[in-house]
């Protein structure tokens, strides 16, 4: 990691605090705010600490602070110092350690959304100086790239080093509006489905193998709207355009729309949480991620039977 046997010596706490706030934020502008320091001085903690390691650790571009191959090196170090310094003090103080600084978590659009945004605000009054960005997209999150400190995935990591916990399980149905139910033909069994109107994603579009569930349905559905994302297809449901699958954590308590089939349409899948192996023992990582673990288990009901 360093050019010089005496760089221990010279290594000073605050300019390592100032690495990683860099990191987290991208721009020196934000981790600046959030430390409460000027950014010129925030530039200097930096620069002090590329002077005293005689290394360039990041790439300043007009978009933001990137790491080198050095600050990538630099940072795993840095974390692990970070996580024994925060457990040092939980030891020796015997109250909860002060978290600072920002934590973003990756979500899937539906889950984000509809679960995790009317909740978050409890972590973020609990912790003041935590910084919580929510980031709801219909894609899989890089931890390795820094996209998130913590995402939520629908499939456990097959590669990397990441550690993953099984969040919980979850019903999908079918649903639509009482409207769409009123203008179409009547649908007693899956056989009936042929001929409506469905509602689902752009096949091209679909990021995880886990939601390609209409097939699971009937081969025969095609639908006749497409969506990127599932909040769209939610809306569009709603508005009584078609039939759409649909966790029930998002659909059961909508007034807009009815569960159709719920015998014989019941699909389950899974939602994993996953962080980086260097970050899970990080204060504000594990704290976040505990917070999720409780409330989805408080919240067992609303993810149905499965």
């Amino acid at each position: 990691m360093c050019k010089n046997a005496h760089m221990a010596d010279t290594l000073d706490w605050d300019a390592l605090q100032s690495f990683l706030a860099i990191v987290r934020a991208g721009r020196l502008t934000v981790a600046a705010r959030q430390l409460g320091v000027t950014h010129s001085t925030l530039s200097r903690r930096v620069t002090g600490l590329e002077h005293s390691l005689q290394v360039k650790l990041f790439h300043r571009r007009p978009a933001g602070y990137a790491l080198t191959a050095q600050g990538e090196r630099l940072l795993a170090s840095a974390q692990a110092m970070e996580g024994e310094a925060l457990a040092a003090m939980t030891d020796l103080t015997g109250s909860r350690v002060r978290v600072a600084g920002a934590i973003r978590v990756g979500a899937p659009d539906g889950f984000g959304t509809f679960f995790l945004a009317p909740r978050l605000g409890k972590l973020a009054a609990a912790h003041p100086d935590l910084s919580v960005q929510l980031v709801t997209m219909p894609r899989l999150f890089s931890l390795s790239k820094r996209e998130a400190d913590i995402a939520i995935s629908l499939a456990p990591p097959q590669e990397g080093r990441l550690h993953a916990r099984r969040l919980t399980d979850y019903e999908l149905g079918l649903y639509a509006a009482p409207a769409y139910l009123e203008a179409y033909a009547p649908i007693k069994t899956v056989a009936d489905l042929n001929g409506h109107r469905f509602i689902g994603y752009i096949d091209e579009m679909i990021y995880a193998p886990e939601l390609d569930y209409l097939p699971l349905v009937s081969r025969d559905i095609r639908p006749s709207l497409s969506f990127s994302n599932l909040v769209g297809q939610f809306f569009a449901a709603c508005a009584g355009h078609g039939l759409c699958i649909l966790p029930c954590f998002m659909a059961v308590d909508e007034p807009r729309l009815v569960r159709i089939l719920g015998d014989s349409v019941s699909l389950s899948r899974a939602f994993w949480l996953i962080v980086h192996s260097d970050m899970r023992d990080l204060a504000r990582v594990r704290i976040t991620a505990d917070f999720i673990a409780q409330e989805v288990k408080a919240a067992r009901d609303l993810f149905g039977k499965a």
